[in-house]
């Protein structure tokens, strides 16, 4: 008996093999008689579409035909497969009536179970009935009582068949599963960009009202307004959720941080300030307190010219909030912030070395914040003009950290000391192994620099244009503006044929933004397109003259004009997609 069944088993295989060879080899008359065959023992969709499709490809229709008939009344099991069968065949000679009928019923007898159902969709689909696949799993959907049941099938068919909303309502729909959340947002951002991407909005604001309760809804809605880079509007809907359902302010403290990272500080100071208003008792309240602090700082230290009445009241904002919740682990940043500001804004460098340490002995517990003070005390010393100070104290963190990222960046700081001296081998030997460093920023500032050593030394045996130019680098970074302004003026009539010509023009349009000059900073930027376009700053200057237009001048045409030259002229540009992004913004289009 198992020798038999085995047999049995093994030519049922070797039929069904045989047979599919048969119809990939467009054999289909010898195809017909093996499926009618196999369709003896077991009816399955492949064999009975292919063996309807070999008798249609032979010119016998009819008998399919008669053959689905007579199947339809004797085998219950299978009657769904021969109604869209014969529905097919009704739709191939022009009667979508009876197509439609036969349809139909292929559903309705599906409905005893969701299996079924599931059967006859696939079937639909591979019939390339995708709207009748969408009718099937909707109808099991109801069966199953299962709101979110089949949603990435009925996602993607939505898609298939050009059923926009539905497609996005479904995605939307889908989020309620957790474990569907990648995939929901992979599916959200293709409509991101588009004429469709309305629809996306509209959508999550019309389920968010179906279902106030619903946080995966107001998940998604936050991150779309993030991927617009509309901050405040997400942090609207955050602080709306937050109060609703009682969420003490964590994910409103997430958006804030990320609002810091993306540069939107008003944003961040607003998330921030909130989390401290609403929640004065919570966990999150001093790291709010600091953080709010922090957001206004950089707004300030981004506003040129920095304005040192609002550099003032930051300090005061922060000596307030140490005195409420007191010097501890939890405030600890905001001496360093203290520090920071009086060093390198208010020119009280004893005062902010006294403060850092201060810092560096309520921290000494914790390795990185110490170091971190040290990091702070060699840019103050080298502010007052004492290197020989620095670089000790940048030395001790490279041994501290090494292999760290604190350790690369203290390398980083005592090879620009190097360069500030004048140097140069010195510090392009530490920038070359820096170039390898694991953190991307760190790695890219040491290649900048060391092309700029390369490119500018050994023309003359004293090398008195770049010296020039590395002290001046010194004054700017001490923030001596003017005096750095008057040097790279005396620069250009003596070197502004020299290499460092265009090197000069950048610095010295860049320091002319930190002063709140845009208008001779554009002089200097065009004058970068006019003589050294092939350079390797060329793109840099012209997608700045843009910003400066478009930011600062308010400029919004001019503005277009030199994005979209730069995505002429310079086509492989690493400006290229934000200048894109821009000139679309400007223009009106819907852009991420």
């Amino acid at each position: 008996m198992l020798l038999l069944l085995t047999c049995l088993a093994w030519g049922q295989e070797g039929g069904a093999t045989l047979a599919e060879e048969y119809y990939k080899a467009g054999e289909f008359e010898k195809a017909a008689n093996e499926y009618s065959r196999l369709l003896k023992g077991d009816v399955t969709w492949t064999r009975l579409s292919r063996y309807v499709g070999s008798l249609q490809r032979t010119n016998k229709t009819d008998d399919a035909l008669k053959y689905l008939r007579k199947q339809q009344r004797s085998d219950e099991t299978n009657k769904p497969y021969y109604e869209l069968l014969i529905g097919q065949i009704a739709a191939q000679q022009g009667d979508t009536v009876t197509a439609n009928t036969q349809y139909t019923a292929a559903v309705q007898h599906s409905k005893s179970n969701t299996t079924r159902l599931e059967k006859i969709a696939t079937a639909f689909s591979e019939s390339g009935e995708a709207r009748w696949a969408i009718r099937a799993l909707e109808t099991a959907r109801e069966v199953s009582r299962e709101q979110t049941a089949y949603s990435e099938d009925l996602m993607a068919l939505y898609r298939a068949t050009g059923q926009t909303q539905k497609a996005i309502d479904e995605t939307i729909l889908t989020s309620k599963q957790p474990d569907k959340k990648e995939k929901v947002i992979a599916t959200l951002q293709s409509f991101i960009n588009t004429k469709e991407e309305p629809l996306v909005e509209s959508a999550l604001y019309a389920k968010i009202q179906q279902e106030p309760g619903e946080l995966a809804y107001n998940e998604l809605l936050v991150w779309f307004f993030v991927q617009k880079q509309k901050f405040s509007r997400a942090l609207l809907q955050e602080k709306a959720t937050d109060k609703r359902m009682k969420l003490n302010g964590g994910r409103v403290y997430d958006l804030g941080m990320l609002a810091m990272n993306n540069k939107e500080y008003k944003a961040a100071a607003d998330a921030f300030e909130y989390i401290a208003t609403t929640y004065p008792q919570g966990q999150l309240y001093p790291f709010a307190r600091r953080l709010v602090i922090n957001a206004r700082e950089e707004q300030v230290k981004n506003t040129y010219p920095v304005d040192k009445y609002e550099i003032r009241k930051l300090i005061a904002d922060y000596q307030r909030m140490l005195q409420e919740i007191g010097t501890n682990v939890k405030t600890l940043e905001a001496l360093r912030s203290t520090a920071n500001l009086y060093g390198n804004y208010l020119d009280s460098r004893d005062t902010a070395l006294s403060v850092l340490d201060l810092a560096i002995d309520l921290g000494k517990n914790d390795r990185n914040f110490v170091d971190k003070c040290k990091i702070d005390k060699g840019d103050i010393y080298l502010l007052k003009g004492e290197p020989w100070e620095s670089t000790l104290l940048y030395s001790q963190v490279e041994k501290s950290q090494k292999e760290e990222l604190l350790g690369y960046e203290a390398k980083l700081k005592n090879a620009k000391l190097h360069y500030y001296k004048g140097d140069f081998a010195v510090a392009k030997d530490v920038l070359d192994v820096l170039k390898l460093a694991t953190s991307r920023e760190i790695a890219n500032d040491a290649e900048q620099l060391s092309l700029l050593i390369v490119d500018n030394t050994g023309e003359d045996s004293t090398e008195s244009a770049m010296r020039a130019y590395a002290a001046i680098d010194l004054l700017l970074f001490q923030n001596k503006t003017d005096e750095a302004v008057d040097k790279l003026n005396d620069m250009w009539i003596k070197h502004g044929e020299s290499s460092l010509a265009d090197e000069i023009l950048w610095l010295r349009a860049n320091t002319y933004l930190k002063q709140g000059k845009s208008k001779e900073a554009l002089d200097d930027l065009k004058a970068i397109m006019a003589k050294y376009p092939n350079d390797i700053l060329g793109d840099d200057a012209l997608f700045t003259q843009g910003k400066v237009l478009e930011e600062r001048l308010k400029d919004k045409p001019a503005a277009m004009a030199i994005y979209q030259q730069l995505l002429t002229q310079y086509p492989g540009s690493i400006y290229v997609a934000e200048a894109r992004k821009r000139f679309r913004s400007l223009r009106g289009d819907t852009v991420n």
